[in-house]
């Protein structure tokens, strides 16, 4: 008798153990997620020198002081908190510069949102500066609502809102406040 009660012993030891084992089912995600808040970010770079290539030449080069990456939340973003500096290079090596205090990528929209102290400037010597920026990535566009001055060759205008493409090639100041045309 004494067997048959370890034996039996032994089964539900057994069957509570299978039992366990199978109804854990915490996926891979999940368990990264274990000890980090959501509020935490998945990573931190510091000190970003990023240069993109095509075909072996330069086209892009990010600086900034500091990156944190939130790809761990439902809305992913990436966060750069020390602001930006971003190189553009053109099919003849002309730079075109953006600059912001602060800057956030949202991964899944493929927008940007570049605010404090925004300015660009492009090759051709055309400055826009406003507080907040939008680039909608897919769409190569440019946008804001937010005061802004626009300097091109030959006027200095001042406006509530501006929409253009990446190139300037259309830009246009919303709602014109006021413009100061330039002489040579």
């Amino acid at each position: 008798m004494n067997t048959k009660k370890l034996n039996n012993t032994f089964y539900i030891v057994t069957l509570l153990t299978v039992t366990m084992f199978f109804s854990c089912n915490n996926s891979y995600n999940e368990v990264q997620q274990l000890g980090m808040s959501e509020n935490e970010p998945m990573g931190v770079a510091e000190h970003i020198n990023l240069k993109y290539t095509d075909s072996g030449r330069v086209t892009a080069n990010l600086l900034s002081a500091k990156m944190l990456d939130y790809s761990n939340r439902d809305f992913p973003f990436n966060e750069f908190q020390g602001g930006i500096t971003l190189y553009l290079y053109d099919e003849e090596n002309k730079k075109s510069t953006v600059v912001a205090d602060y800057a956030i990528v949202y991964n899944k929209t493929d927008l940007i949102d570049l605010q404090g102290n925004v300015v660009i400037t492009t090759v051709d010597n055309r400055e826009l500066k406003t507080d907040q920026l939008y680039y909608d990535q897919k769409k190569e566009w440019l946008f804001t609502n937010k005061p802004v001055t626009f300097t091109s060759e030959t006027d200095i205008i001042n406006g509530n809102g501006f929409d253009s493409n990446s190139k300037f090639t259309n830009a246009e100041v919303l709602e014109v406040t006021g413009v100061i045309t330039v002489e040579d």
